[in-house]
């Protein structure tokens, strides 16, 4: 049952993110309907991404109170009816709020997910339960292009028809969750509502910090490869933007690569050696530090082959080192998972977006990707750092969390 439930925790992941990042396939066609440009364009990306930050938080404490399943069964159908609900939009404004309210809802699903790995999964699986989550990602990403171009552009449909099955496929995804899947809460009962000592505990939690801390660089650090990667190929190393497209896409399944090994690997050496921090902090450690090196090293690589599997490389590692942030967020949250996992998120989530706009800012002002590629090796260098000070000793919260 527990890998059924893995299986139906990643479909969700690919369907949410072809939800999310179709759009960019159809810009120009969405931009004559509604009679928008470009910077308005933009501004419905910037208001989903508000949604989601709002909601992190107490979607994770929803989670948390009544139980990863059922909250993400209602959050899947809410977001799911209004992406269907786009294909009907006419005016920006309908469209902004409705892809707020997408924001919002989506907002839950890594919280809600943790939730039912710490439930369902036993700890020598929650690495590997981790990595196919957080590859599943990139999967959706790829998808979102491939599903969305093919149905418009070869298939004939519209983008208004094309949304309403996106949608159509989260609503049937969860009637099929909710009817096969029971709610389980592992060893722990469902938590009361949190005391101001729960939150005091939180917030002066030097671990906590810690976890928050890697996820804040580690995102912030991938951001280069998610949003920059192909221009860089561009300006940098003058591929022209067929070629860009390839390579960033080998790079993107070398980091998805990594993510799934990493969950495995991870597994493994906990069985085999008993010890969590090497299992989980120490893979992280090395893989941040190796990450960062070879971005560096790359500056000094002349041939663009070379330097791309390079590139490749640093992804596939960080990837692999990454997936223990999900996976000591699920162990060290206790009965508190979606609160502690939907924290780390946010950190993610800012630290993206702040050295997004560094690197941009720096790459504008100096004309070139040195500072940038630079700055990015430097994060993954103080993500490596937080790797090696972190080392909790327990759940955060247990049973007795409400009589401490």
């Amino acid at each position: 049952m527990r890998y059924l439930v893995l299986m139906f925790l990643c479909l969700i992941t690919v369907i949410a993110y072809v939800q999310r990042t179709g759009i960019n396939s159809v810009k120009e066609r969405i931009c004559g309907d509604i009679g928008i440009d470009t910077q308005a364009f933009g501004t419905l990306g910037s208001a989903w991404l508000a949604g989601y930050a709002i909601m992190q938080v107490p979607a994770g404490w929803l989670a948390d109170r009544f139980g990863g399943r059922i909250v993400l069964v209602v959050l899947a159908l809410v977001w799911s009816s209004l992406t269907a609900l786009l294909g009907w939009c006419t005016q920006f404004e309908v469209m902004l709020v409705l892809w707020f309210g997408m924001g919002l809802a989506l907002a839950g699903i890594f919280p809600c997910a943790a939730k039912s790995i710490g439930a369902w999964m036993p700890d020598t699986e929650k690495a590997m339960a981790s990595g196919l989550i957080g590859s599943s990602t990139m999967l959706g990403l790829a998808a979102a292009s491939f599903l969305t171009s093919r149905l418009v552009f070869h298939e004939g449909l519209t983008w208004q028809t094309t949304y309403a099955f996106y949608g159509a496929a989260g609503g049937l995804w969860a009637i099929a969750y909710f009817s096969t899947i029971p709610e389980r809460h592992g060893s722990h009962h469902s938590p009361p509502p949190m005391s101001g000592d729960n939150w005091r505990r939180l917030f002066s939690s030097v671990p906590l910090w810690l976890i928050c801390g890697q996820q804040f660089f580690r995102a912030g650090a991938m951001i280069f490869f998610i949003n920059w990667f192909p221009a860089f190929l561009k300006e940098s190393r003058n591929f022209d933007e067929y070629e860009a497209g390839v390579n960033a896409s080998l790079v993107g399944i070398a980091a998805m690569t990594g993510g799934i090994l990493g969950g495995f690997f991870s597994d493994w050496l906990l069985r085999q050696t008993g010890l969590r921090r090497l299992s989980r902090q120490g893979i992280a450690m090395v893989g941040m530090t190796l990450a960062g090196v070879l971005v560096g090293v790359s500056y000094f690589i002349g041939d663009n082959g070379i330097a791309v599997t390079i590139f490749a490389l640093s992804a596939f590692i960080a990837s692999l080192g990454g997936v223990s942030g999900y996976t000591v967020a699920i162990e060290f949250g206790g009965t508190r998972i979606g609160v502690v996992f939907s924290l780390m998120n946010s950190a993610g989530n800012l630290g993206g977006a702040i050295v997004n706009f560094v690197a941009g800012s720096l790459t504008q002002y100096t004309e070139n990707w040195d500072a940038a590629l630079f700055l990015i090796a430097c994060v993954f260098g103080v993500d490596a750092v937080c790797w090696a000070l972190l080392n909790p000793h327990g759940p955060l919260f247990g049973d007795d969390d409400e009589s401490r």
